[in-house]
């Protein structure tokens, strides 16, 4: 490998470290470290989530799964995601920012009591350490191509530098580290996709090599199993990271909450533009590398075959950029959740300081768990997608019941979570060739609307409240550009 790529990567690794390490001088309070003071512009806020988005597993995982399979092998990520992000800004962001929450637990601590704040962060943690792993190695992938080392001892060194910086910074490190890498990223996708193509004989010459099935958006000629796991696809994402901590922790770091909405929207819109160039790489690949053992190495080998020096170190670049702007907010999300929700579950009275030190404490130590996972299943796409098979199967049906059913309590909740782990894991040894995940969510929803219905008198619905305790207003919360109340667009 050429050395100044790697000299020209190094350095772009250290002033990655250098401005997450100087953002850590701005973070005072736990509000600081978990949602950047409430203080994101919609450029900021825009960009920290869909950096976080554009990670491993759309720019290295995608290609690869495209590689495999074409569109039907992508339709979770990026087809699902822009989903949920669509999703996000129209139903569920407003109304989250005009309660001025820290985590997702916190909703439903204020919507249905402190037990079911507890079990919502419980489900929250594993989702995220899957994901971190998923994006550990698809660094050590990156790694491996650039110097030739071992994929684990690449695997490792990602590790290493994103927990620096996240338990530094917290969501001002993200933020500021994030901002830059998208820049990075989408230069680095949108120069360097065309040359890549022009070198590979144009789309044209490409496309009229390539089988129709590679473009199908549906599954064509399937049985009832393959048309559940299809729609399985499609909502895993679509639907379950509605209640991931690290969407919402970038509304809720959002200045206000037209602001979120506005943030959601365009980054969904980057997703199915710069998010979709990986895609379509993956599958110009298969013309060019037809039999590769290893097709998470799609991207790195179209960089290393077709880009001089200077074009493959920006390409590389953006690939290290997509890595480690997902890491950082995956790591920062299960930290947010239990240094402020379970441990105030316990320690009620526990200090400000104390609450600081533990989400910073807990950055390394979910750290070292995701490394472990991605040493065992060294596989990007599958990591990162049924990472959120946690949160469709647990948290989707309370989170949208709690915004927009007034009945639904603290029973029905409990309950709802219950039923959703319970069967997802009773579904999963049952019928495996079928989305448990999925097929899970109609139970759940049943479980919620029968106990809250039954037991609404003895345990009346709690109302939708601000941090202050006071109830919100129900108005305009659709994500419409619709004038904001003044009362409801105050940081």
């Amino acid at each position: 490998m050429n050395p100044t790529i790697i000299i020209g990567l190094s350095l772009y690794v250290l002033m990655t470290l250098a401005v997450g390490l100087y953002a850590s001088l701005k973070v005072k309070t736990s509000a600081d470290f978990l949602v950047a003071g409430r203080r994101l512009g919609v450029v900021l806020s825009t960009g920290t989530l869909a950096a976080t988005w554009f990670g491993g597993g759309i720019v290295i995982g995608a290609a690869s799964a495209a590689y495999r399979g074409g569109f039907m092998g992508v339709i979770a990520d990026p087809f699902g995601a822009a989903l949920c992000l669509f999703l996000a800004g129209f139903f569920y962001v407003r109304t989250m920012r005009r309660m001025g929450l820290t985590t997702i637990a916190g909703f439903f601590e204020s919507r249905f009591g402190r037990v079911a704040g507890l079990v919502a962060a419980v489900c929250t943690v594993p989702t995220y350490v899957g994901w971190v792993a998923s994006l550990m190695v698809a660094f050590g992938r990156v790694i491996q191509s650039i110097t030739g080392l071992d994929a684990t001892l690449g695997i490792c060194i990602g590790a290493v530098i994103v927990l620096v910086y996240t338990t530094a910074g917290g969501m001002w490190a993200v933020t500021l580290t994030d901002f830059i890498q998208v820049i990075v990223l989408t230069i680095g996708l949108g120069v360097l996709t065309p040359i890549l193509l022009n070198e590979m004989g144009g789309w044209s010459a490409i496309r009229a090599q390539l089988p129709d099935d590679r473009f199908f958006l549906y599954p064509h000629d399937a049985g009832a199993s393959e048309w559940f796991n299809y729609a399985r696809n499609w909502l895993v994402i679509g639907l379950g990271n509605l209640a991931g901590q690290d969407l919402i922790q970038r509304s809720l770091s959002s200045r206000n909450e037209k602001v979120a909405q506005q943030s959601a929207y365009l980054s969904g819109l980057l997703y199915l533009t710069v998010g979709l160039l990986p895609v379509f790489l993956g599958i110009a690949a298969t013309i060019v590398f037809p039999n590769m053992a290893d097709p998470d190495m799609v991207m790195m080998n179209l960089g290393i075959k077709f880009l001089p020096p200077v074009a493959l170190a920006v390409f590389l670049g953006a690939l290290v950029s997509a890595l480690m702007s997902s890491a950082d907010s995956a790591l920062l999300a299960p930290a947010s959740v239990i240094g402020w929700d379970v441990v105030r579950f316990f320690r009620p009275d526990a200090e400000e300081r104390h609450i600081l030190a533990i989400c910073r404490l807990c950055v390394p130590v979910l750290g070292l768990l995701a490394l472990y996972l991605a040493l065992i299943k060294n596989t990007v796409y599958s990591l990162m997608v049924d990472s959120w098979s946690v949160l469709l199967a647990t948290l989707f049906v309370p989170l949208t019941a709690g915004i927009w059913w007034k009945k639904a309590n603290r029973k029905g909740a409990v309950a709802s979570m219950g039923v959703g782990a319970l069967s997802w894991l009773i579904l999963l040894n049952l019928a495996p060739h079928l989305p448990a995940d999925l097929l899970a969510v109609p139970l759940a929803a049943a479980a919620l609307i029968t106990v809250s219905l039954a037991t609404g008198r003895s345990c009346p619905p709690l109302p939708l409240v601000d941090a202050a305790g006071r109830p919100i207003s129900l108005v305009g919360r659709l994500g419409t550009s619709s004038p904001i109340p003044s009362e409801e667009s105050a940081d």
